[in-house]
């Protein structure tokens, strides 16, 4: 695609925006990253590229940015994303996932800029009656975590109908592993995400694992859950981005997945055969809305892009995710 046009990616100095960072550099589009820097790292984005550092609620920093770098496509990374947390404190996620996501999309529409990416989720699904799950499932979220992106996913549908915009809502399932070449990873401290606890575990950063739940209806008891490498990830943003170009009247809803599951037990198993140690694991009661299994049916976005990932292999995400922590410690000084 010649004259590649810019795209404004909003949390991309966290751990999924920080690798469409770098998916789009390394396929040669112009990218500016929106954000606070609240969970994200300065070092996550490379020197070149333009960081504004403000939220993405204030308008007159962000449209700014989008008139400065003539922006025509938004990725939205942005927002809160713990389930438990999201309970407790349903007002922040509705502020920070909800409203400044609606805050965004008027800067979008109001700056004229005709494409946007959404980061939504799997928890929009809720507890499903089905696995694996396709797009064409009920979304019942349980959680305000996921209420919020699907309101935001609901916002993106009407405003599309109403204004010169179109756009594609990916719902991630388990996102996991990090930047093949160590240039990024999951950095945020205190992380609930299995693989990230598990290598943290088996490079002494932690004690144990606990394992939630030994009761699903299972093959070995423990919940299962469809790991994304998150490089595969960011590649399908970029596809993404070049169907809503080529195809400005359509919108897409797609999963993000690779359509198969492994249980807590097996992933703790792919920890020990990768690290050649032994994880402590401490069994644990269930987590309140913990489905036992979430697979997704990625039939569709393999039929609607060229999507092709390299990193479908659990052990390959499991040793991007423990080079990313040896590198991690590094940077810090650990």
């Amino acid at each position: 695609m010649p004259n590649k046009p810019t795209v404004l990616v909003t949390g991309g100095a966290g751990y999924i925006g920080s690798h469409a960072v770098l998916a789009l550099r390394d396929a040669g589009w112009p990218v500016v990253v929106v954000d606070n820097l609240a969970t994200g790292f300065r070092f996550a984005i490379p020197a070149d590229v333009p960081l504004v550092e403000a939220d993405i609620a204030d308008q007159a920093a962000v449209e700014a940015a989008m008139r400065a770098h003539d922006v025509r496509a938004v990725m939205h990374f942005a927002g809160s994303i713990v389930v438990p947390e999201s309970v407790e404190n349903p007002l922040k996620y509705y502020q920070n996932n909800t409203a400044n996501s609606r805050t965004l999309i008027e800067s979008a529409v109001r700056c004229g800029v005709p494409h946007f990416i959404f980061s939504s989720t799997a928890a929009t699904y809720g507890m499903p009656d089905v696995s694996p799950i396709s797009e064409s499932c009920p979304q019942r979220p349980i959680n305000p975590y996921g209420m919020s992106k699907l309101m935001t996913e609901y916002m993106l549908a009407d405003v599309s109908a109403a204004h010169p915009l179109n756009y594609c809502a990916l719902r991630y399932f388990n996102v996991a592993g990090a930047d093949s070449q160590a240039r990024s990873g999951q950095s945020t401290a205190g992380a609930t995400h299995l693989i990230k606890v598990a290598v943290e575990a088996a490079l002494g950063k932690r004690s144990h694992v606990g394992v939630f739940g030994t009761d699903f209806d299972t093959e070995d008891g423990t919940g299962v859950r469809d790991y994304i490498h998150v490089s595969d990830l960011a590649a399908a943003h970029v596809l993404a981005l070049e169907a809503l170009i080529n195809e400005p009247q359509r919108n897409h809803r797609l999963n993000c997945g690779y359509g198969k599951g492994f249980s807590v037990l097996e992933v703790l198993d792919a920890v020990d055969r990768v690290t050649n140690l032994k994880i402590e694991r401490h069994i644990e009661g269930r987590r309140a809305g913990d489905p036992a299994s979430l697979v997704s049916d990625n039939s569709a976005i393999m039929a609607t892009f060229p999507w092709k990932p390299r990193f479908a292999d659990l052990d390959t995400i499991i040793a991007h995710a423990l080079a990313w922590e040896r590198k991690l410690t590094e940077i810090r000084g650990e």
